[in-house]
């Protein structure tokens, strides 16, 4: 396989594209008055049920992506919460479109120099995995034709979708797969760019841009699964592919590097596969062959009623084993095809024997399957439906390695590489929502924020902040906390430090941040503010607040007795300090500040701000001096 860091991108034809999916921040859910706040499985206080099943469109055609999912026989459990309603529980029609995920999501589209649409119109968009109670999304097209800058180019941005977001994949069931509804409704816009992303570099600054303007709204959910990417990738000798999924915008790049290697590799095969004349054959039961065997897997299968089928791939020796990405092979593609019908996984000649399978047992496979020693053969072994499903995937999948690419549907794994999930969809996905109407957007009173990138420059400027704190601030989770506390005439710096440095020392001590409110951060600022608090024990205030968030920081500030020291207090100890020292002091005069200062500090044990010991410490030097 060719080295992805040697690849001349532009020769190979690499074209690419984003599709940006962000959670909005809004009190409510996209088509109904529930929250959007996430919740815990544990706080369940129902669940119940469902069987999904394509539908066809407006012309009588069925989605070839939703017809693969059905075919896989499951139960969908959702679990509901005490502020589930019925639009959430597919028992009631979906409201009217929220008004702010509608202003939000044009304030979006003014950032992105996007043509607002005259009348937007929700369509359903076919979703039969169970992440929908009702078998489809609510989709709405918002803005067209707008544009981002690069450092390699324009990219276009074709469109911004207004959707709801699906429902929680909790963990598999013995039936089928279980869901949570916390997330299901929650307004999402859905970003896609055009196809002018010519390499993976220009892929990770393009995400990066659009993530940056997101953010810039203010209104935008933050954490792990708020934000998704879609990648969509192809060469020219290759096919579309659309890789789901990405959690980390660090990972486009080199997701995009691994699909061009990916591609490039299944085209090396092609052509060798071209040049054996190579074929599938037709998949049969080989069970015989594996009677008495010491394959555990095999062995269970057999001994439960269930059957070995195998497919001759003729022309394929050597080829099934060999990797196409790190530690993935064309195997495993075809394991992948299988697992999506319910198999645990394949064998095949390019890996055996070997898992209990004897050279013996090969050479009957082979024979049974009159595969010669260019061939190779893959069984599956399982009970007899799941086996007879898994081999015709498997032999589906064999037959495109021999044409090239195929088109389809993958998922992003933390690696860089990827695994297949479905066929691309189709036009026959999406049909009108009689259900909901339109709405007809108007961005003349939308008015557009400011951009990260400006705060950071008006951070520096207006209040001080060094460039690295500035950023910080500024793409922080705690942007809109350090306006508010800045406004409310907390120091700058202070409020800078404590919500970024500080927060984030306890949280390597194992300090719980995450129980402390933004009103317990803010009172624990004013009360510094106010002269309440010493600046050094911010720290341990909301240790002690996070440790107790029942508390309110004026509470804790009584409880743990960390209340600051006024300043005739200051002013006392201070001179006791001169006093005791009042030798030196006419030995060195000012040059005895500094061995004093500790001192005063220690005598007030932390509970007096050191710029106000300072300056009643110089106070009194001097007029010893």
């Amino acid at each position: 396989m060719t080295d992805s860091d040697t690849y001349d991108y532009e020769a190979l034809g690499l074209v690419a594209g984003l599709e940006i999916h962000q959670q909005l921040d809004t009190a409510t859910k996209l088509f109904c008055a529930c929250p959007t706040e996430r919740r815990e499985p544990a706080e369940s206080t129902r669940t119940f049920t469902r069987f999904l099943h394509p539908t066809r469109s407006e012309l009588g055609e069925i989605d070839e992506a939703a017809l693969e999912e059905s075919r896989v026989d499951r139960e969908f459990e959702y679990l509901a919460y005490d502020t589930t309603c019925l639009v959430e529980a597919d028992d009631e029609p979906p409201h009217r479109m929220d008004d702010e995920a509608l202003e939000v999501a044009l304030e979006i589209a003014g950032l992105l120099e996007m043509e607002p649409v005259d009348q937007a119109h929700v369509m359903r968009k076919i979703v039969v995995d169970g992440s929908n109670t009702s078998g489809f999304q609510r989709s709405s097209l918002i803005a067209t034709d707008g544009a981002i800058e690069t450092s390699e180019g324009a990219v276009g941005i074709e469109d911004l979708l207004l959707e709801e977001e699906s429902a929680q994949r909790i963990d598999e069931t013995e039936s089928g797969v279980r869901w949570s509804l916390d997330r299901l409704g929650i307004p999402l816009v859905e970003i896609g760019t055009s196809p002018d992303i010519r390499s993976p570099e220009q892929a990770l600054e393009a995400a990066e841009r659009i993530g940056m303007l997101l953010r810039s709204t203010g209104t935008v959910k933050r954490g792990l699964g708020t934000i998704r990417q879609d990648v969509n990738v192809s060469i020219a000798e290759g096919a579309r592919v659309e890789m789901k999924g990405v959690q980390s915008l660090d990972d486009i790049d080199d997701l995009v590097r691994g699909e061009v290697g990916r591609q490039v590799a299944l085209l090396e095969i092609a052509e060798e596969l071209d040049e054996r004349g190579a074929s599938v054959g037709d998949p049969m039961d080989a069970s015989e062959v594996f009677e008495g065997t010491d394959s555990g897997v095999i062995r269970s299968a057999l001994s439960d009623g269930g059957s070995v089928m195998a497919v001759p791939l003729y022309g394929f020796d050597g080829l099934v084993g060999r990797e196409i990405q790190p530690d993935r092979r064309l195997g495993t593609e075809l394991s992948d095809h299988a697992k999506r019908h319910g198999a645990g996984g394949i064998f095949h000649t390019d890996e055996l024997p070997a898992y209990g399978v004897t050279a013996e047992e090969v050479a009957a496979l082979r024979d049974a399957t009159d595969a010669g020693p260019e061939d190779a053969v893959a069984i599956v072994a399982d009970d007899t439906s799941t086996a007879e499903s898994a081999i015709e995937a498997i032999a589906a999948r064999a037959g495109t390695a021999i044409e090239g690419v195929p088109e389809e549907t993958r998922g992003a794994n933390d690696d860089g590489t990827s695994r297949y999930l479905r066929p691309l969809p189709g036009a026959a996905r999406m049909y009108p929502e009689t259900d909901v109407p339109p709405v007809e957007p108007d961005p003349s009173e939308v008015e557009t924020p400011e951009l990260l990138t400006e705060k950071v420059e008006r951070y520096q400027s207006e209040h001080g902040l060094d460039a690295g704190l500035a950023e910080q601030v500024a793409y922080g989770r705690r942007m809109a906390l350090f306006e508010r506390v800045v406004s409310e005439g907390v120091d700058p710096t202070l409020a800078a430090g404590t919500l970024e440095s500080t927060l984030t020392e306890l949280r390597r001590d194992d300090v719980p941040v995450g129980n402390l409110s933004e009103n317990q951060l803010a009172g624990t600022l004013a009360l510094v503010r106010d002269g309440d608090l010493p600046k050094g024990s911010v720290a341990d205030l909301l240790a002690a607040l996070a440790e107790s968030p029942e508390l309110s920081p004026e509470e804790a500030l009584e409880r743990e007795d960390l209340g600051g020291a006024s300043e005739d207090d200051v002013r006392e100890a201070v001179r006791e300090v001169v006093e005791r020292n009042s030798e030196q002091i006419e030995e060195e005069g000012m040059a005895a500040f500094s061995g004093l200062m500790g001192e005063a500090m220690g005598a007030l044990g932390g509970k007096a701000d050191g710029e106000a010991v300072s300056t009643a410490l110089r106070e009194e030097i001097q007029q010893r001096a």
